[in-house]
């Protein structure tokens, strides 16, 4: 059995002995923190990927994330335990020695005891705030995943072992809930701006490219952005007549090279059909003629209405087997064509067809040209706004400038957004061709 000689208990061995302790105490609070971190910050699709692979760890912590409470019992158990014992030990361990040291340095003085009190205080709470809080949590936050595998088996050890003391304090726990119908388990929904940020925060870091990053946001703005964002506009579109002679087709194919042709009775809103160039060349190439467009196998067209998004539009296209469409509005009118590159060159941008003419052109890094078809997400996204005013009235810039100044635009009518000058400067008939945008400090009075 082992004695100290020492006066007012001063014992090396037990002195030693204590420190000891407490550094285990300090252990098993690290643990408990970073526990507690790990387990609540570990990705959830991360560790359904880690569990596809293989690792049964990844199924025993999501399966303690699905009932959060019984873990964080457990925690808090630890921690306030640790901390009590913690408290006790430290001050019976340091206390004495450092009131001998102050008395052998000082002189009996009667301050002494108060100050070795305090300093034994502020020591053992500084060791634990550091060692067993600060760098365990840090650690644990820069690899939830990882760490919470690691320390999935001892968790569960744990809650075996303290049972009883959970079941008590989660019963008492779950009653507050029920009392203010709190809700009990986590929402585990990923909205698409959530996936929006983390692929933001993917780009930042280096993850993914540029475009990488502009494909991925313009794949939920198809639910988002309607069809004549992205269609032909009427004034645009090259159509076949059937009183056309086949002269007149000919020209027309040679002139405008499209896939496909939509065919009218005489007038672009009787629609009949439409014909794919291919037929056309092959009859040209062989030395057929023809007398009537009806001869060269028009097809029926598919017909979609100005109000779907380019969502359902790839939908009609899916289940119909077509990647041409006539858009018709609410009065039976066509306003446009769309095809499924119309959809694909907004989902992936310049990728599609890289040497294409941009509708956005930057001049220098206060102005652009932008044409007016060229759609408000684009515009937003290329000026750095949030959104225009009363967005969700029109769906193109020259749209906006129409709304905003309440008639038809002619050269040289502005509307200003914030520093931002949107002014018309090529009209062709009553259509807005080109706009001039220029980064300016507001005006000092309005338009």
């Amino acid at each position: 059995m082992r004695t100290c000689a020492y006066e007012k208990g001063v014992c090396p061995v037990a002195f030693i002995d204590h420190l000891l302790i407490i550094g285990l105490l300090v252990a098993i609070s690290a643990f408990f923190s970073m526990s507690e971190i790990s387990l609540a910050a570990a990705r959830k699709m991360k560790l359904q990927m880690l569990e596809a692979e293989g690792d049964s760890r990844a199924a025993r912590v999501l399966a303690l994330q699905q009932a959060p409470g019984h873990f964080f019992t457990v925690v808090q158990i630890g921690l306030n335990g640790v901390a009590i014992l913690g408290g006790i030990l430290g001050e019976q361990a340091l206390t004495p020695y450092i009131e001998q040291s102050l008395n052998w340095l000082a002189g009996n003085q009667s301050w002494i005891p108060t100050l070795s009190f305090v300093s034994s205080f502020l020591t053992v709470t500084s060791v634990f705030i550091l060692f067993a809080d600060l760098i365990p949590k840090r650690l644990a936050m820069i690899a939830p995943e990882k760490v919470a595998l690691l320390v999935v088996s001892p968790m569960l050890l744990c809650l075996r072992a303290f049972k009883p003391l959970v079941w008590l304090f989660n019963s008492v726990a779950d009653l507050f809930f029920r009392l203010f119908q709190l809700p009990q388990t986590r929402d585990e929904q990923i909205t698409s701006d959530e996936i929006v940020a983390m692929v933001d925060a993917g780009a930042e870091a280096g993850v993914l490219m540029e475009h990488e990053q502009h494909v991925i946001g313009n794949v939920f703005e198809l639910d988002s952005r309607t069809v004549p964002s992205a269609m032909t506009v009427r004034d645009s579109i090259i159509y076949l007549s059937l009183q056309d002679s086949e002269d007149e087709v000919r020209q027309k194919v040679a002139e405008h090279p499209h896939t496909k042709f939509l065919v009218c009775d005489g007038q672009i809103d009787q629609v009949v059909g439409y014909v794919e160039s291919k037929e056309i060349l092959r009859r040209v190439l062989t030395g057929q003629s023809f007398t009537r467009l009806n001869e060269l196998s028009v097809r029926n067209v598919l017909a979609v209405p100005d109000t779907l998004t380019l969502s359902d539009v790839l939908e009609q296209f899916k289940a119909g087997r077509e990647d041409f469409a006539v858009v018709m509005n609410e009065y039976a009118l066509v306003v446009g064509v769309i095809t499924i590159s119309d959809v694909l060159n907004t989902l992936m941008g310049n990728l599609v067809h890289p040497f294409s003419e941009d509708q956005i052109v930057q001049r220098d890094q206060q102005s652009w040209l932008i044409d007016g078809a060229t759609s408000t997400e684009d515009v937003c996204r290329a000026l750095g706004l949030d959104h225009l005013p009363e967005q969700g009235s029109y769906e193109t810039i020259a749209g906006f400038m129409m709304t905003m100044l309440k008639r038809i635009p002619k050269r040289t009518d502005f509307v200003m957004v914030g520093d931002y000058k949107f002014e018309v400067v090529d009209i062709d008939h009553f259509r807005i061709d080109q706009l001039l945008v220029v980064r300016q400090s507001p005006p000092a009075s309005g338009q």
